[in-house]
C-alpha cells in the first residue's frame, strides 16, 4: 500500500510541475517583438549569411599569386671511375656529386588576375543580395504565419465565448428537461450546436498547433514554448494607402528588390567573365632560373630562362563566344524581370486597394453592434421572448459575420505584406 501510495503521489507531482512548466513557457509577444528574436536567432538566416564571409574568402584567393614551382633533380648518389673531380661542397664532400634545381614562377599577362579579382568582388555582392533575398523570403513567411496565427487566436477566442454560453444554457435546459418543462428536442438541438462548436475549436487548435511549431523554427525557440500574440498590429495603418505613387513604387522596386540586383549583379559579372576570356587570349609566361653544377661548360652553372604558350591552334574563341553569349542573356533576362516587377507592383497595389475597400465598408461601430445585439437575442431567448430556432439562426450568422471580419483584416494585412515583398521595401 506505501509503494502505492508513493507511486500516485509521484505521478500527481509531476503531473503538476508538468502542468506549471507549460505554463511558464508561454510567451506574450508583440509582432514587433516576435520579428526581433526572429531576426537575431533564426538558424537559417545565421548559416545564410555566412555565404558572404565565403564570397569575401574567394576575393582573399583571388588576390594571391601563384606558388612558384622548385625542382632539385639529377642527384648522384655514388659514382663511377669515369666521374670528373669537382670543387668540393664542403670539407671533402661533394667532389664527384652533381646536382640540377629550377626555380619557376608563373606571371599571369594581359591583366588577367586583376580581372579575376574584379569577378570575386561582385561574387561578394551577389552574395550579399543572395542573403537580402533569402531575408525576404523568409520574413514574409514569417509575417504570414504571425497573422495566422493571431487570426486563429481570435477565432479561438470567440469559439470559447460562444461555448461557455451554450454550455451555461445547456446546463439550464438539462434541469428544464428532467424536471420536465422542457422537451427533450431542444435539449438536443443545444447539444448539436455545441458539437458544431467542439469541432470548429478543434480544428482552431490543431492549426494553433501547426503555427506554433512553424514559429517556434523560426524563431529558434524551445518546442516547449508557447507563443501568444497580441493583437497588435494584426489590423495594419492603411490611411495613406491611396496616397501611394504607384509610378514610384514600381520605379523604386527596379532598382531596390534584391532579386532584380542579383540579375544585374550578374550582368556585370558576366562582363567581367567576357573581359575574362579575352585576355586569355595572349598566353601567360612562366619565368624560370636554374641551377647546374657538374652537368655542364661551367661547374655551377646559373641560367635564366622563360615559357609560354604559342597561341597557334587555341585563342580561346569558344569560351570567348559563350561568354559574349551570356551577356546577350542576361541582358533580355534583366529586360523581362523589369517588366515582371512593375506588372507585379501595380497588381499587388490594385488587390490591396480592393480589400481596403472592403474593410472599409465596415461601420467602426459595426461589430461592437453585433456584440450587443447577440447579447440582447441571449437575454430574450432565456425570458423565452425569442424561440431556440430563431436564436441558434442569429448565433450562426453572428459567427459568419465575426468571421467576415477577422478576414478582412486578416486579408488587409496580408495584402500589404504582399505589397511590401513585391516592392522590396517597408512600406509605411
Amino acid at each position: 500500500m506505501k509503494r502505492i501510495l508513493l507511486t500516485l503521489i509521484i505521478i500527481v507531482s509531476y503531473k503538476v510541475s508538468a502542468q506549471t512548466a507549460t505554463l511558464n513557457d508561454t510567451i506574450v509577444l508583440s509582432r514587433k517583438q516576435a520579428e526581433s528574436i526572429f531576426l537575431e536567432k533564426n538558424i537559417s538566416l545565421i548559416s545564410e549569411k555566412l555565404n558572404i564571409d565565403i564570397a569575401d574568402a574567394q576575393v582573399i584567393q583571388a588576390k594571391l599569386w601563384p606558388n612558384p614551382t622548385l625542382t632539385v633533380g639529377e642527384i648522384n648518389l655514388w659514382n663511377n671511375a669515369t666521374a670528373q673531380q669537382l670543387p668540393a661542397l664542403w670539407g671533402n664532400f661533394g667532389r664527384t656529386q652533381q646536382v640540377n634545381a629550377e626555380l619557376e614562377q608563373l606571371v599571369q599577362t594581359a591583366g588577367k588576375r586583376k580581372k579575376m579579382i574584379a569577378m570575386e568582388k561582385v561574387g561578394v555582392d551577389i552574395a550579399k543580395e543572395y542573403f537580402k533575398t533569402f531575408l525576404r523570403n523568409l520574413k514574409i513567411e514569417f509575417r504570414g504565419n504571425l497573422t495566422e496565427l493571431q487570426y486563429t487566436q481570435a477565432q479561438e477566442a470567440l469559439y470559447k465565448k460562444q461555448l461557455a454560453y451554450l454550455k451555461t444554457l445547456l446546463k439550464a435546459y438539462g434541469n428544464q428537461v428532467s424536471q420536465g418543462n422542457v422537451g427533450k428536442g431542444e435539449y438536443i438541438r443545444l447539444k448539436a450546436s455545441e458539437l458544431q462548436f467542439l469541432k470548429e475549436l478543434s480544428d482552431l487548435q490543431k492549426d494553433n498547433n501547426s503555427l506554433q511549431k512553424e514559429l517556434k523554427v523560426l524563431m529558434n525557440l524551445p518546442p516547449t514554448s508557447y507563443i501568444k500574440l497580441t493583437d497588435e498590429g494584426f489590423v495594419p495603418e492603411n490611411k495613406n494607402l491611396e496616397d501611394i505613387n504607384v509610378g514610384n513604387l514600381m520605379a523604386s522596386a527596379v532598382d531596390n528588390r534584391p532579386d532584380v540586383k542579383v540579375l544585374k549583379l550578374g550582368n556585370d559579372y558576366n562582363d567581367l567573365k567576357y573581359k575574362y576570356e579575352r585576355a586569355k587570349r595572349t598566353p601567360d609566361v612562366t619565368l624560370g632560373m636554374s641551377y647546374d653544377r657538374g652537368a655542364s661548360l661551367m661547374n655551377d652553372f646559373v641560367g635564366v630562362g622563360f615559357s609560354l604558350d604559342l597561341p597557334f591552334f587555341d585563342r580561346n574563341k569558344g569560351n570567348i563566344k559563350v561568354a559574349k553569349l551570356t551577356v546577350d542573356q542576361g541582358k533580355l533576362e534583366t529586360e523581362e524581370k523589369t517588366l515582371t516587377v512593375q506588372s507585379e507592383v501595380l497588381q499587388a497595389y490594385q488587390d490591396l486597394i480592393v480589400t481596403k475597400k472592403l474593410y472599409d465598408t465596415v461601420d467602426a461601430t459595426y461589430e461592437g453592434d453585433l456584440d450587443k445585439l447577440l447579447d440582447a437575442y441571449r437575454k430574450n431567448f432565456m425570458q423565452k421572448n425569442t424561440s431556440m430556432l430563431e436564436y441558434l439562426d442569429f448565433v450562426d450568422a453572428y459567427m459568419d459575420n465575426k468571421s467576415i471580419l477577422l478576414n478582412s483584416k486578416k486579408d488587409l494585412n496580408n495584402d500589404l505584406e504582399q505589397l511590401r515583398y513585391i516592392a522590396g521595401e517597408e512600406i509605411n
